[in-house]
């Protein structure tokens, strides 16, 4: 039995050299896109529909959409949100289509939306997202939303995490050093995701703007039994 690939990519800058060899694209932005995400379906929200610009965002705002938008991690003045998950546990919220633009992870979204399947990870579904990817044998690649481009801990320590987890199954296998460091960085964090996170730049980041409990609900790993789903622009919960 030949093995599927599981690949860890680390920012979307990097996603020109993966794309077009893999069947399910994993969407990561630990801190707090996809995390916010994750919520926002499991909560009942009907759908996330994510925009890589703030004209975009208000363009749907303009058509009576409520929107969320976020930069540098501030809510961005004028919209009804930003990517914090607690912003979308709000009962008013249930049903409802929604739109989120975001720094990094909406971006990524829109960057891997041409891959056969696309679905959004993050640690508070990684079990429930590892089993049902396990069950696929399909090829997978995670992809991290990084910051801005560039490298960042948390999601390629979510990425490792994925792969560690489907390696183990001994249905999988990696080619890449990026995947093969990304397992070692989500060993070494294992026992302690906050501890090891404390100098992480995002981290730092939130920390500034005094957003430790979102950090907190993002570094918790399964809090849901949910798998967003892109499909057709956009993201719903993945029915079985």
């Amino acid at each position: 039995m030949q093995k599927k690939l599981i690949e860890v990519c680390y920012t979307p800058a990097d996603y020109e050299y993966f794309k077009g060899r893999f069947d399910i694209v994993v969407v990561i932005d630990v801190l707090r896109a996809t995390s916010a995400i994750c919520s926002a379906i499991h909560n009942g929200v009907n759908s996330v529909i994510p925009v890589s610009t703030i004209e975009e965002a208000r363009e749907y705002q303009e058509k009576g959409y409520l929107v969320g938008a976020e930069r540098q991690g501030e809510i961005v003045e004028g919209f009804d949100f930003g990517n914090s998950p607690y912003s979308y546990m709000k009962p008013e919220l249930i049903g409802k289509d929604i739109v989120l633009s975001t720094t990094n992870g909406t971006r990524a979204i829109n960057i891997a939306k041409e891959a056969p399947t696309v679905v959004i990870g993050a640690l508070t579904n990684i079990d429930f997202l590892c089993d049902w990817l396990i069950k696929q044998d399909k090829n997978v690649l995670c992809l991290a939303s990084g910051w801005k481009d560039k490298f960042n801990l948390e999601d390629t320590i979510c990425g490792g995490a994925i792969a560690d987890i489907l390696i183990k199954t001994g249905k999988f296998t990696s080619d890449e050093d990026s995947s093969v460091a990304a397992k070692y960085l989500f060993q070494a964090a294992k026992d302690n995701y906050f501890g090891f996170l404390k100098a992480s730049s995002h981290r730092r980041r939130l920390k500034k703007l005094n957003l430790n409990e979102d950090i907190k609900f993002c570094l918790t790993p399964n809090q849901m039994d949910v798998i967003p789903i892109l499909r057709d622009g956009r993201i719903e919960k993945l029915e079985f």
